[in-house]
């Protein structure tokens, strides 16, 4: 049987520490999956849920964007995937009585991890104006609020419509639509906190913000570099990926500054031989300081441009621009200033450079690690410089591969959800729907935070997502929340976001992946895109947790009527009955989606096109591959401080909280621990088990701090500290963004530690 919800916060004041681990999967996650399926589903709901994940007549993993191979294993699933699942599919329920037991005084103290435990949200709930308790309310109640709210505005822009990555397809185009047709373009999402460095990088240089690569140009890969990432932990399954391409003879470089044990050895559990011995992964281990990977690259840059014949002439002849400009910046390189920034040995650099050169196909994976600083924009574009030197874009084998952190972040981003979109994109959405969408840009994140502090925003609508805990400057934040008259937010689970609200507050409760969804028209079905531009259907199999839940389009569809009323002519309540008139429209507005409906039936979905990838046609200002030439940058750190990096747990997913350990690093009962660097800490006058303050230092002088943190001594890169988010996004300024995406610099934070005088582990 599954086991009852927590029923008080565990204690985390006294973490244990042993030592990191070196191979990731095998029976222990094996175990560790099957423990937190039984907790949440039970036997024969484990069973039945878990394998339909990532099949192609089932759903898709709520979890992260790793696409599938053609052929699937039985249990297509990964440790982290079925925690997901399970959390989703869970037994437990939040009912309007767990809201009588629980007023918000109450909710507000617990922890993120408490509050997700507690179950699925079953009823529309709304905290009224001062007000302590939610209460039940209908659909049509709420429905009528939301659009008196909206109407009530001065301006459109004074609404703010997010986006969590878990959205479909087809609920992420209403919402676009809805709220262009309303007046405005604010529509922050969840990218702008992640890859949105990624996408603005890649799409002035080869003209699309995507990955060119595929699953088999991993298998085919002569040299995979893996960079600012932790797939062990965050993408699980890419690590079949990296196992097949080394079985295949590739050769795997890691640049990271913490070792990770994915990447050292994964013990694959679909085959005997996996589960015992395991392959070893990384070739070569890049130990590099936080912020230091575009030094990095831009050195071996420099270092290709000087071997002879090591250039790819024809290449960067016919399909490039700006080459000359870029080759005088690579040549300024030094090693000096390389060295300090990275950290690096020579010998290292050295090695890798023999690598690059031995290798034809040679593919760049990154993730946050390479996202979230000042100077990621042109971090991911000297990346871009590094492939097109040698042709490794639009070559089989060879690419950008940033690989997305939740499952459709790139197909909402796709469908219309950003806050800065192509005119192209507006003409074809006015010409389709006969409406006229604002052409001024709206609020990203960030902008969308400050745009509430500042009174400049009074309605808050969320689909999905927990941004309150997934944002920087928590206490900015926060604050900026509650300046709001309305905030709403669509929901499968409890999270911090519904205890810190507007003077008004609506919870509206939805379906999930795993939930059957049937209308008017009969049984639906919603799709996704993966990492690698890859569509494809997801039809949940288990009764809804609720018959008081509506589905994502189904929310959107009302809210529109509600707000537009009459003057809309778009068909909300025939796109709520049938999703395939949905789908319909998107064939006819978005480039790569025709004949929608007849394609996505066919099992595994379609490809998207991809003009770099498919034949080196690159849609840029040049119409050309763009190098770039950017000065280089990395952070500078005053004596006696610390690079602090915020990063997930192993028992961790996004925002959401599974667990207190993180079994690869050693951690186990607690999350508030700091890990660094043993040379570092002794410096500092910090011992192994010692209990230290975060203190964050920025150009405004605010004290950001994060009491009570346990220090671990870790085999961190020297100078660099890392810790868990969210619990660290209070330390990181609203402020302090990549400059042109405006992405939160999370990994990249000034820190001191101070002697905690107490130790608080519920902070």
């Amino acid at each position: 049987m599954a086991a009852k919800p927590p029923a008080g916060d565990p204690v985390q004041d006294a973490p244990q520490v042993a030592a990191p681990q070196h191979a990731a999967a095998g029976l222990p996650a094996i175990a560790h999956t099957l423990r937190i399926a039984q907790q949440q589903m039970g036997t024969v709901r484990t069973a039945r849920t878990l394998l339909k994940v990532n099949q192609k007549d089932g759903f898709d993993c709520p979890g992260c964007a790793w696409p599938e191979e053609d052929k699937r294993h039985t249990a297509e699933f990964c440790e982290n995937g079925a925690k997901a699942v399970a959390e989703e599919a869970t037994v437990r329920r939040v009912t309007p009585a767990f809201f009588a037991a629980h007023p918000v005084s109450d909710l507000t103290e617990r922890s993120g991890y408490w509050l997700g435990q507690q179950g699925r949200l079953t009823e529309p709930m709304l905290l009224d104006e001062g007000s302590d308790t939610y209460l039940p309310v209908t659909w049509e109640h709420a429905f009528d609020l939301i659009g008196k709210e909206l109407k009530a505005l001065d301006s459109p822009d004074e609404a703010v419509f997010y986006t969590s990555g878990r959205t479909s397809n087809e609920a992420a185009f209403l919402l676009q639509l809805f709220a262009r047709e309303f007046g405005t373009n604010n529509l922050p999402d969840c990218s702008n906190m992640c890859h949105e460095s990624s996408g603005s990088a890649l799409t002035e240089t080869i003209g699309i913000g995507k990955g060119s690569v595929s699953l088999e140009d991993l298998h085919q890969a002569d040299l995979i570099i893996v960079a600012g990432q932790n797939p062990g932990t965050n993408h699980p399954r890419m690590l079949t990926a990296l196992e097949k391409a080394k079985h295949a003879g590739a050769k795997i470089i890691s640049v990271n500054p913490l070792p990770e044990a994915g990447l050292e050895r994964f013990k694959n559990p679909q085959t005997p031989q996996g589960m015992l011995k395991g392959t070893a992964l990384t070739d070569l281990f890049l130990q590099i300081r936080l912020g230091g990977d575009q030094a990095l690259f831009r050195l071996l840059n420099k270092l290709i441009l000087e071997t002879e014949g090591a250039v790819d002439e024809l290449f960067v002849r016919e399909h490039t621009h700006g080459f000359e400009e870029f080759a005088a910046a690579a040549k300024a390189a030094d090693w000096d200033g390389t060295l300090t920034a990275t950290g690096l040995e020579r010998a290292d650099i050295e090695r890798a450079l023999r690598m690059v050169l031995a290798s034809k196909r040679v593919v760049v994976c990154w993730a946050m690690g390479l996202t979230q600083h000042k100077h990621s924009v042109p971090t991911i574009r000297e990346v871009v410089n590094f492939l097109l030197l040698r042709g490794n874009i639009g070559r089989t084998g060879a690419g950008v591969c940033p690989v997305r952190g939740h499952s459709n972040v790139q197909g909402d981003r796709t469908m219309g959800i950003f806050e800065r979109p192509a005119p192209a994109f507006l003409d074809a959405l006015d010409k389709e729907f006969s409406i006229t969408s604002p052409r001024r840009h709206g609020y990203d994140v960030v902008r969308a935070i400050q745009a509430l502090r500042d009174g400049d925003a009074k309605v808050f609508f969320a689909m999905g997502g927990n941004f309150v805990a997934a944002t920087p400057d928590t206490h900015v934040t926060e604050a900026a929340m509650r300046e709001a008259r309305l905030t709403v937010h669509v929901s499968t689970k409890l999270n911090r976001s519904h205890v810190v609200t507007g003077t008004r507050a609506l919870i509206l409760p939805t379906l999930g992946r795993t939930d059957k969804d049937v209308q008017k028209s009969g049984k639906q079905f919603v799709t996704v895109e993966d990492s690698m531009s890859m569509v494809h259907a997801s039809r949940g199999n288990l009764p809804p947790a609720s018959p008081h839940l509506l589905s994502e389009p189904a929310i959107v569809a009302r809210m529109a009527q509600a707000a537009l009323g009459k003057r809309s002519t778009t068909p909300w309540a025939q796109f709520e009955q049938d999703y395939a008139l949905i789908r319909d429209r998107i064939s006819r507005v978005v480039p790569g989606f025709e004949d929608f409906n007849a394609r996505v039936a066919a099992p595994g979905g379609f490809t998207l096109p991809h003009g770099p990838r498919d034949e080196r046609r690159f849609p840029t200002a040049t119409g050309k591959a763009n190098f770039t030439a950017a000065p280089v940058e990395h952070p500078e750190l005053p004596a006696g401080r610390l690079l602090l990096q915020t990063l997930r747990s192993h028992d961790q997913y996004n925002t959401t909280i599974y667990g207190l350990d993180d079994r690869y690093r050693g951690i186990k009962d607690g999350r508030r621990v700091v890990l660094v660097n043993p040379k570092d800490a002794r410096e500092l006058g910090l011992a192994d088990g010692s209990y230290t303050d975060l203190v964050s230092e920025w150009k405004d002088g605010v004290e950001r701090r994060a009491p009570g943190f346990r220090v671990v001594h870790y085999p961190t890169a020297r100078g660099c500290a890392a810790a868990y988010y969210p619990e660290t996004n209070v330390l990181v300024p609203l402020d302090a963004t990549a400059d042109t995406s405006n992405t939160p610099a999370s990994k990249s934070v000034v820190v001191r530690l101070e002697q905690s005088p107490t130790v608080d582990a519920s902070a």
